[in-house]
């Protein structure tokens, strides 16, 4: 007999349902315009200055 209490895997948990692919291709596109936008800024050296002379401001 199986003791369902103290063994793992003899419960059965429902497979979690797959993401869209329409969901999933949006995550993506999302995360490199990011990146991009990120990147973009080190190429900006005067935003790089004000944003680092605001992080200093905090401490």
């Amino acid at each position: 007999m199986i003791n369902t209490a103290t063994d793992p895997a003899a419960t059965s948990t429902a497979p979690a349902a797959p993401v869209p692919r329409a969901l999933r291709w949006a995550a993506w596109v999302l995360a490199t315009l990011v990146c991009l936008l990120v990147f973009g800024m080190y190429t900006a050296p005067d935003f790089m200055v004000m944003l680092a002379d605001q992080m200093w401001a905090c401490f």
